[in-house]
């Protein structure tokens, strides 16, 4: 019988292919509880802190929701400014005191590693809500449940990962994840300003996981099983006549995607105009329904850390 191994969630990489199957065979239960018309109550009166010392609002109101949605409860800080680490108390402090109130802490911080110091402070469960600039684990794990139901399958996949790549925490934790199933092939298509990093692609090929690279993107997107688009983020640029050339220049449109209908769309949101409206109407654009996958996934999680 499966028992979840895992004290906390900080990195997709901690993850084996059984744990995935487990996490998702989980949420697919979550999302039959959630239409049941008798409650079940496996969290009632657990607390989940909910530490939000940098802006969210998808994945901080989609934990929260999945815990209310357990019958648990939930406790939050929604501003550095706004708690004692503000005064300089230390992270390591900051946790210990948490974790008297809390049975369970989501942490979102701009400082690298601070959610791994928060979990070896505590022994209560620690999630991964991003900690600049690492991974976002549970984001790679709801894309990869949203791909699951679309395709029915996690393997033998061409996954194209466009525009912003360098930035893009998302794409760098569905790579770290993905690689775990078999014939998986990506593309990853970009201005050479914001190409996939080293990190990920010393990774790929450590796995020789098939991949390549271009920025003349009208030829390949169309041949995709997965194409996960990302915003070319104004906030990274100090030019913004430079920002302005490459958002324009790099667009989703009907065009490019040559009417392929087995496409499956993806964006983990925000979006700006990076995607025309006439793609984001189309019935293989998944762009909401993968937006509803947060909560199941989410409250598999939880379900998974206190009850394991």
């Amino acid at each position: 019988m499966y028992t979840f191994p895992h004290k906390d969630i900080l990195s997709t990489k901690q993850f084996s292919r059984v744990d995935l199957e487990n996490i998702f065979d989980t949420a697919w239960e979550m999302e039959k509880y959630l239409s049941w018309a008798k409650k079940w109550k496996p969290l009632e009166w657990y607390i989940m802190a909910s530490m939000f010392y940098e802006p969210s609002t998808r994945t901080r109101l989609s934990f929260e929701t999945a815990m209310l949605k357990l019958w648990g409860w939930v406790i939050t800080v929604s501003e550095k400014w706004n708690s004692s680490l503000s005064k300089w108390e230390t992270i390591e402090d900051n946790a210990k005191i948490i974790s008297i109130y809390a049975d369970i802490i989501v942490m979102r911080h701009p400082e690298a590693y601070s959610v791994e110091k928060t979990a070896n402070a505590t022994t209560k469960p620690v999630i991964n809500a991003w900690d600049w600039p690492h991974q976002h684990p549970t984001q790679a794990l709801l894309d990869m449940y949203t791909i699951l139901k679309e395709k029915g399958r996690l393997d033998n996949l061409k996954i194209t990962i466009v525009w912003d790549l360098k930035y893009g925490r998302t794409t760098h934790s569905l790579v770290f994840l993905l690689w775990l199933f078999d014939d998986i092939e990506f593309t990853f298509i970009s201005p050479l300003e914001l190409m996939m990093p080293e990190k990920v692609t010393d990774f790929l090929k450590s796995k020789n996981i098939k991949y390549k690279e271009i920025s003349n993107y009208k030829k390949w997107i169309c041949w995709a099983d997965v194409l996960y688009v990302t915003r070319i983020q104004k906030e990274r640029f100090t030019d913004l006549s430079e920002y302005g050339r490459i958002k324009d220049n790099y667009i989703l449109d009907l065009e490019t995607l040559w009417d392929n209908k087995d496409i499956t769309i993806m964006h983990p949101l925000p979006r700006v105009n990076e995607v025309k409206e006439e793609v984001t109407n189309l019935p293989n654009t998944a762009f909401f329904r993968q937006a509803e996958n947060w909560v199941p996934i989410r409250m598999a999680l939880l379900y998974l850390l206190i009850w394991k």
